[in-house]
C-alpha cells in the first residue's frame, strides 16, 4: 500500500490509540527520507551553482572537464530533487518533469563536442535568439534576445547571419586551413610582421565569394524586412563567439557598419568577417591568448535606428567607488560615444527607488552623428545653444538608469548597455554585456612638491601612474615606431589604436570618455588612461618624458618617482578559453533565479526557466508539504510547538522516532521533553549566553540593508515563505535535523550523534543575510574562520558556507552543536555592521571569546 493510501485507510478508519500514531510516524518518516533526500540534492545543486559563479568571475584559465563535470553533478541533483518532490507530493508537480528535461536537452546542446553540435541554420531571427543560442549567435545577438524574450525590451528587428554561416562560407572557400597555415608562418611578435598577415587575410576573404545557399538565406531575410519595412537599412555588427564575455570584451575591435543599404548587405557581411583579422582583434586575441579557431564570426544584422539621442549606461560606475549608475548620453546616434570620438554628457542615477539623478555633468557638443540619406553617417555641426542642451530629459535618464539595474539583476553582474532612443521617445537596447571588472580610481591628491603640471582636467578613463617617452600616433604607420614604455598620446580615443596598448605606459588623448572602447580596453590592459584633455597634442609637443596620473587628471613634466610608487601592475593576459564561452551559455541554463514570490501566480513549473528554478521550486514545495501546519496531516499529528519556560517559541518540532521523553498529546511540547541528544546541546549551545541584541548600524549599514532587501532576489526566498517565523526540528534520539530563518538567513543543522564514532557527523549549511554581498561575505568568512579553529571542514562560496566534521567521539559532537547554537544566536543582524577586514577579525574575535566562555562555564542542567 502506497503512502496516500495508507493516508486514506488511516483518516477513514475511526480507530485510535498508539496505533494509529505509529501508521503516522511511519508514514511521516517514509515522507522524511524524500524530504532529506531532496534537501541533500538542494545542497548540493546550490553548491555546484555556486562554483559556475565563482568561475565565472575568475579570469584564468578554465577546463571543459571542469564546466562539464560541474553541469553534470547539477543536472543529477536537481533531477533528483524533481524526482523526490514528486514522490513526497504523490504527483502534484508532473509538470517540472519535461521542464527539466528541455533545459537538459539545452545543456547538453552547448556542451556537445564541435563536431556533434546540430548546425543551426545559416540566418536567424534575432528575436528567436537568446544564451543558449550563443555558440550559434554569439553573446553580443544572444544578449540582445534575451532582452527581448524575458525581458521584454525593445530590439531591432533583424536577424543573425549563425556560425554554421560562417562555417559554410569558409569551407565553400577552403579558407580555415589557409588562414591557420598563415597565421602559423608569421612571426606575431613584429608588429610589421601582424599588419601585413592581417592585410592579406583580409584581402583573401574579401576577395571570396559568398556561397549560393548562404547568400540567398541573407538575402531572403533583409528582403521581407524590407517588404515590412519599405525605407529600413541596416546596422550591421560582429557578434563573434566568446566577444563581450567577462574578460575579454573585444570593445571595439571588430567591425560593424552602420546605415547599409539591403542591396549591400552581402558586401558587408565579408567586410564584417574580414574584420575579425583586422589589426586590432589579432593583437587583441594575441594579448588574451585565445586561438584564431576559436573564434567563429556571427553578424548581426539589424534594423537601424534612427536615433535622437543615444549612448552607454554602466549600471554600476567603472571607475569610481560610487555605486551609482552612470548614463553617458550623446545627441544623434551612439557612435561618438563608443568610439571616444565625441563630447559626452555624464548622468549618475541612484540606485535605490525612487531613483534620482545624484550627479550631472552636461558636455558642450560641437557636432552629432546622424544617417545619412543615402548609407553610412554623417556629422552635422550643432549651434553652441544647442551643444549647451542636455542629451536626456530627467526621464529618460532615469528610465535608461533603471533600465540598466533591471539587467544587471537579471545577469546577476554589473552590466555595460547601448541604448538609444528613436524619434518617437522609444528606449531601444543595442547591446548588453558584463562590466569587466575594474580598478577604483583614488581620491585625487595634491601635486606632489615641485612637480610642473603640464596639462590637466578631462575624464580619468582607466586609473592608475604611468610615465614614459611622449610618442605621439596619428596614423596607423605611427604604431609600428611605438616604443615599449612609452606614453601613448591621441587625438580621438579610437580604438584602432588597441595594438600598441601591451606597450604602453599610459594614454593621454584629446578626445573621448570613460565609456568609449578604448577606455574599456585600457581597463582590461591595466593601462592609465587620461581622455578629454584639450590641445592635449599641443601642450605635450615640448616634453620628452612625462607622468601621467589618471586619478588626479594630471600630466606632469618628467618621471615623479613619489607618484610611481603606486603605478599599477599591468593586468596579466587573461586566459580566455573556449571554455569561458560554454560556462557563460551553461550558467543562463542554470544560474539566473527567476521565481521569486510562491504566492505569484507566475510560480508554477511552466515558468521555470532555469535550473535554480527548479531548484527554488521543489524546494518551495517541499517544505509546504511537510510543514505546512493548516493542509498537512503530518504536521497536524506530529508536529508540537516549542515552549521553554513557559514561554511559546516559533520553533516546530517533529518526532521521527524516539525524540520525546515521554509522550505528547497537546499541541506543544517542552524543550525539557526532548530526549534527542544532538537536539538538547544545540539548544544549550543557543541559551548559554544571552544575546545582546541586534546591533547598532552605521548609516551606510542601514542603506546597504534597505538597498539590498529592494534587490537581492535571495531575500524573497525567506520572506514570503512560512519559514520567516516557524524554525522546524526534526528529531529522534540520535539526530536531529534544524532548518531555521534568522532575520535574512538561513541555516541547516544536522547531526547524528551516538555511540559509535564513524556514525557521528555534525552538518551546517549557512547563506544569506540583508546587507549587501561584500558585507554578508565578510560575516560568513568570520564563521568560517571559528568553525575552522573547531574542526570543521569548510567550503566557502560568496556568502554561502558549508561545514562539516565526521567521526567525531559523542563528547566531541555535541561540543561542535553547542558551539553551532551559540553562532546562530550570536551572528544574527552582524553583516549589517560588519565593513572592511578590521570588523571582520574583530567580530571573529568575539566569537572566540564568547565560544571560550561557552566551553568553560556552561554546565548542562
Amino acid at each position: 500500500m502506497g503512502i496516500f493510501e495508507t493516508i486514506k485507510t488511516f483518516f477513514s478508519d475511526e480507530k485510535k490509540g498508539e496505533e494509529h500514531e505509529c501508521i503516522v510516524r511511519e508514514t511521516f518518516k517514509a515522507r522524511y527520507e524524500y524530504f532529506r533526500t531532496l534537501l541533500s540534492a538542494n545542497k548540493r545543486a546550490l553548491v555546484g551553482m555556486a562554483s559556475l559563479e565563482e568561475a565565472m568571475r575568475n579570469e584564468r584559465f578554465l577546463s571543459m572537464q571542469f564546466v562539464q563535470a560541474t553541469s553534470a553533478d547539477i543536472l543529477e541533483n536537481v533531477l533528483l530533487m524533481v524526482q523526490q518532490v514528486n514522490a513526497l507530493s504523490g504527483n502534484l508537480h508532473a509538470e517540472l518533469l519535461p521542464r527539466y528535461r528541455e533545459i537538459e536537452q539545452c545543456i547538453h546542446a552547448i556542451l556537445a563536442p564541435k563536431d556533434q553540435v546540430k548546425e543551426v541554420p545559416f540566418v536567424l531571427s534575432l528575436k528567436e535568439t537568446d544564451f543558449s543560442l550563443s555558440a550559434e549567435v554569439g553573446g553580443k545577438m544572444a544578449s540582445l534576445g534575451e532582452a527581448f524574450r524575458y525581458l521584454g525590451k525593445n530590439i531591432p528587428e533583424g536577424f543573425v547571419v549563425t556560425a554554421s554561416g560562417y562555417r559554410r562560407f569558409l569551407q565553400y572557400n577552403s579558407l580555415q586551413d589557409e588562414i591557420t597555415a598563415s597565421i602559423q608562418a608569421a612571426d606575431l611578435s613584429s608588429l610589421d610582421a601582424v599588419f601585413a598577415l592581417s592585410a592579406s587575410l583580409q584581402e583573401r576573404i574579401l576577395a571570396a565569394p559568398v556561397p549560393d545557399d548562404l547568400a540567398e538565406a541573407i538575402l531572403a531575410r533583409a528582403t521581407a524586412i524590407q517588404h515590412a519595412m519599405p525605407n529600413a537599412h541596416f546596422a550591421m555588427r560582429s557578434s563573434a563567439i566568446g566577444e563581450d564575455s567577462h574578460g575579454a570584451s573585444y570593445a571595439g575591435q571588430y567591425h560593424s557598419e552602420l546605415n547599409v543599404a539591403p542591396e549591400h548587405v552581402l558586401r558587408v557581411y565579408k567586410e564584417i568577417v574580414a574584420g575579425k583579422y583586422s589589426i586590432t582583434a589579432m593583437t587583441y586575441r594575441q594579448h588574451q591568448t585565445i586561438a584564431d579557431d576559436e573564434i567563429p564570426m556571427c553578424v548581426g544584422c539589424l534594423v537601424m535606428v534612427g536615433a535622437c539621442a543615444g549612448g552607454v549606461v554602466y549600471s554600476a560606475d567603472p571607475l569610481h567607488a560610487t555605486t551609482d549608475v552612470a548614463v553617458n548620453a550623446v545627441p544623434g546616434l551612439p557612435k561618438s560615444v563608443v568610439d571616444g570620438t565625441g563630447e559626452v554628457d555624464v548622468f549618475f542615477v541612484s540606485r535605490e527607488q525612487p531613483y534620482t539623478i545624484t550627479q550631472r555633468s552636461v558636455a558642450v557638443k560641437r557636432s552629432k552623428l546622424v544617417s545619412a540619406p543615402g548609407e553610412g553617417i554623417t556629422e552635422v555641426a550643432l549651434s553652441p545653444a544647442e551643444g549647451a542642451l542636455p542629451s536626456l530629459t530627467d526621464e529618460q535618464v532615469l528610465e535608461v538608469g533603471s533600465v540598466a539595474l533591471e539587467f544587471e539583476k537579471f545577469y546577476g553582474r554589473a552590466q555595460d548597455v547601448e541604448w538609444a532612443y528613436t524619434q518617437d521617445g522609444r528606449l531601444i537596447i543595442l547591446q548588453t554585456r558584463a562590466l569587466p571588472d575594474a580598478d577604483i580610481i583614488v581620491s585625487r591628491a595634491d601635486a606632489p612638491a615641485g612637480a610642473v603640471v603640464v596639462a590637466d582636467g578631462g575624464v580619468a578613463a582607466a586609473p592608475g601612474v604611468g610615465a614614459g617617452k611622449v610618442f605621439f600616433v596619428r596614423r596607423n604607420e605611427d604604431m609600428l615606431l611605438f616604443p615599449a614604455g612609452a606614453v601613448l598620446v591621441v587625438e580621438q580615443a579610437h580604438a584602432r589604436w588597441a595594438p600598441v596598448l601591451s606597450r604602453a605606459s599610459a594614454i593621454v588623448s584629446e578626445y573621448g570618455g570613460a565609456a568609449g572602447h578604448l577606455a574599456s580596453v585600457a581597463r582590461e590592459y591595466g593601462i592609465p588612461a587620461l581622455f578629454g584633455i584639450d590641445h592635449a597634442m599641443q601642450r605635450l609637443a615640448g616634453q620628452a618624458v612625462v607622468t601621467v596620473d589618471a586619478d588626479a587628471q594630471r600630466v606632469y613634466a618628467g618621471a615623479i618617482p613619489e607618484l610611481l610608487e603606486r603605478k599599477q601592475k599591468k593586468r596579466a593576459p587573461v586566459e580566455v578559453s573556449p571554455a569561458h564561452t560554454i560556462l557563460a551559455a551553461v550558467a543562463q541554463q542554470i544560474v539566473p533565479l527567476h521565481l521569486l514570490n510562491p504566492a505569484a501566480e507566475d510560480f508554477a513549473p511552466l515558468h521555470c526557466r532555469t535550473l535554480h528554478d527548479i531548484t527554488r521550486y521543489c524546494h518551495e514545495k517541499a517544505v509546504e508539504e511537510m510543514f505546512h501546519f493548516d493542509s498537512n496531516v503530518f504536521a497536524e499529528q506530529c508536529g508540537k510547538q516549542l515552549t521553554y519556560k513557559g514561554g511559546k517559541l516559533q520553533y516546530f518540532v517533529i518526532n521521527i522516532d524516539e525524540g520525546f521523553c515521554a509522550p505528547v498529546t497537546g499541541k506543544y511540547v517542552d524543550i525539557s521533553n526532548i530526549c534527542s541528544v544532538p537536539t538538547q546541546a544545540l539548544w544549550q549551545g543557543m541559551i548559554a549566553i544571552p544575546w545582546a541584541g541586534p546591533p547598532i548600524l552605521s548609516g551606510r549599514g542601514f542603506f546597504s540593508i534597505v538597498a539590498e532587501s529592494a534587490g537581492n532576489p535571495e531575500l524573497e526566498i525567506t520572506s514570503a515563505s512560512t519559514r520567516m517565523t516557524r524554525n522546524y526540528v526534526m528529531v529522534d534520539k540520535n539526530y536531529c535535523n534544524l532548518q531555521a530563518s534568522f532575520g535574512f538567513h538561513f541555516c541547516t543543522v544536522e547531526a547524528h550523534v551516538g555511540e559509535e564514532e564513524q556514525e557521528n557527523y555534525v552538518s551546517f549549511h549557512f547563506k544569506g543575510g540583508a546587507a549587501n554581498l561584500q558585507r554578508r561575505q565578510q560575516r560568513v568568512a568570520a564563521i568560517a574562520d571559528v568553525l575552522a579553529e573547531n574542526g570543521f571542514i569548510l567550503d566557502l562560496k560568496e556568502d554561502a558556507l558549508s561545514a562539516r566534521a565526521e567521526d567525531l567521539s559523542m563528547d566531541e559532537a555535541l561540543d561542535l552543536l553547542r558551539i553551532l547554537g551559540f553562532l546562530l544566536i550570536h551572528s544574527r543582524q552582524m553583516d549589517a555592521v560588519l565593513e572592511g577586514e578590521a570588523s571582520r577579525v574583530a567580530f571573529a574575535d568575539v566569537l572566540r571569546k564568547g565560544i571560550a566562555r561557552l566551553m568553560t562555564e556552561f554546565v548542562p542542567t
